[in-house]
């Protein structure tokens, strides 16, 4: 029945064996003729028209039954509203595809923006929605301390009733070799019912709520995130003296004890951007330095990266610090141009990919702060004492945390007239972080990196997207997507190199011994010759100045 929604036309090729049934059932993903039969002129003459090619050209507009957004309004809202969504009988589709991402952008903006309503009636100062929130949001503003809501009566008579049944469970079984099914499964549910109670929300001061704000968004599994209590630098509370009177007593004002007007609530402003899109580079023969604002992106991932196996190493976080504050305190050194930026100053990222704080890196980091945030003292003032009360190893450890957030490997665009970090200041950082990076052994592979079209593919010329399937794959796969346009080699190269292991130059591990020599030889003349992803302003070249080397004058 369904291979009935085929259109005629490619039925009749089918009848006629120009495709294969495999072939013909793949286009019963979409009932929509017109783009059966366009998807199938745009492949009859190419060689490539494997079934899974065919589906993916026929939901490349469309957006996954298991995407966040798909998952936060659900797929009955959607269906409700009149979205329509495709689905492959003949192969697992993880829920299908849904074809109308307009309606389901509007869908997900409602949705976020009645819940910030309901939020907003809290008291809240501000609301900040959207969909996905970049790493360090929240960075420079103060977190309010909250106390977990008590237990009441009721909770606490089922929580000691729970355990009381799994002890029983526990005692009516004990020496089993194999628990029932259904004794295992009541003990999952009881322990998961138990680990809800801990969860307990935060209550905070009515006071402390009219000058802080919310963070209102989708986290990666498509529940809503709401992250509450952060105080702006602008809306802290400043202490006053009273006004007084000519005769030096306070004013009636002060005395009448009248209460200030509450502060407005910011109402929610639902703000859903998305990556501005760059233009496509024009095809040609020569190999360009790879635009500022990708290597950017890319630098900050490895900048996350490092700054997580610095942390997990303590002994080099030591001495990165150690070396930095020695050319701090010595005259004969220069402390420019270091990847360790210790005060600890953060390096924040004005540039980054979507997704850059769903990466292990970040998450790890993530985790570990809030570690030790839950560890050390509420009161500045213990501070000193509790960190003399630490073992020597978990010193180091928490050293080698804040250390860790000093790191800084970004590239960014030199400036050669003294209005920022120089070219010359920028290739040494990135010197220095490669010195750090091959002693704590940083593998970007390992960290999580790998090509897709978005991080890389989609933003290199075609020429770098072969040359990256011929290191990562081989040949004979860069041959096969050759004679494809831009955007489809990008996809089939992102297929092509997912386990290759294969990094862009800027990720990978450099040459840290010439690294190291750099600093103590002289260059020849005024001028040094920069890495080729360092090469140029970030300005495409001319064909005919592409293999010329680079240069920057010297400092």
């Amino acid at each position: 029945m369904r291979l009935a929604s085929v259109s005629p036309a490619l039925l009749d090729v089918y009848a006629d064996d120009g495709m294969s049934l495999e072939q013909l059932m793949a286009f019963t993903v979409t009932p929509d003729h017109g783009r059966q039969e366009l998807v199938w002129q745009a492949i009859s003459g190419s060689w490539q028209k494997e079934p899974y090619q065919i589906r993916r050209l026929l939901t490349e507009n469309t957006v996954r039954a298991s995407d966040r957004r798909a998952v936060f309004v659900g797929l009955d809202a959607y269906e409700a509203a009149g979205g329509a969504v495709l689905r492959d009988l003949f192969q697992s589709d993880d829920g299908g595809w849904l074809e109308d991402v307009a309606l389901l952008d509007s869908l997900v903006a409602e949705k976020l923006r009645q819940e910030a309503e309901t939020i907003a009636a809290e008291g809240w100062k501000w609301i900040e929605v959207a969909i996905d929130f970049p790493y360090g949001h929240n960075r420079g503003l103060r977190e309010l301390d909250g106390v977990p809501a008590a237990l009441t009566a009721e909770e606490q008579a089922t929580i000691e009733a729970l355990k009381a049944e799994y002890a029983r469970l526990e005692a009516e079984h004990d020496g089993v070799d194999e628990l029932p099914d259904e004794v295992d499964q009541r003990l999952g549910e009881i322990e998961t019912a138990l680990a809800a109670f801990d969860d307990r929300p935060i209550i905070y001061q009515p006071a402390d709520i009219a000058q802080a704000g919310v963070f209102v968004g989708i986290d990666a599994e498509g529940t809503l995130l709401v992250d509450r209590g952060y105080v702006r630098p602008e809306d802290e509370v400043r202490v006053t003296e009273p006004e007084q009177n000519s005769d030096g007593e306070p004013a009636a004002a002060a005395l009448d004890g009248a209460e200030p007007s509450a502060p407005a609530i910011q109402r929610a402003v639902i703000t859903i951007g998305g990556q501005v899109a760059e233009p496509e580079d024009e095809d040609d023969d020569a190999v360009k330095p790879l635009p500022d604002r990708l290597l950017t992106e890319l630098t900050a991932e490895r900048t996350l990266a490092l700054r997580d196996k610095l942390a997990i190493t303590p002994s080099v976080a030591f001495q990165s610090v150690l070396h930095k504050f020695c050319m701090d305190v010595f005259s004969r050194y220069s402390s420019n141009g270091t990847a360790m930026e210790v005060s600890v100053r953060s390096a924040s990222f004005p540039v980054q990919a979507q997704g850059l704080k769903d990466t292990p890196a970040a998450k790890a980091i993530d985790a570990r702060h809030k570690t030790w945030e839950e560890r050390l003292p509420k009161d500045k003032a213990d501070l000193w004492d509790w960190l003399t009360g630490l073992t020597g190893d978990e010193q180091a450890t928490l050293f080698a945390h804040c250390a860790s957030f000093g790191v800084n490997a970004l590239y960014e665009k030199g400036d050669r007239y003294g209005g920022g970090a120089t070219p010359h200041t920028v290739e040494q950082r990135i010197a220095d972080a490669d010195r750090i990076a091959s002693v704590v052994d940083l593998d970007m592979v390992e960290a999580g990196w790998r090509p897709t079209v978005e991080n890389y593919l989609g933003r290199v010329p075609k020429r770098r997207i072969l040359e990256a399937v011929r290191e990562g794959a081989g040949e004979r796969a860069a041959q096969l997507i050759d004679h494809l346009k831009k955007g489809d080699m990008a996809k089939e190269a992102e297929r092509l190199m997912a386990e290759t292991g294969w990094l862009p130059e800027p990720l990978r591990m450099a040459d840290v011994d010439q690294a190291a020599t750099a600093d103590a030889v002289e260059p020849e003349g005024d001028c040094e010759t920069l890495p080729e992803f360092l090469a140029g302003d970030g300005e495409e070249a001319p064909a005919d100045e592409a293999d010329e080397p680079h240069m920057i004058a010297a400092e």
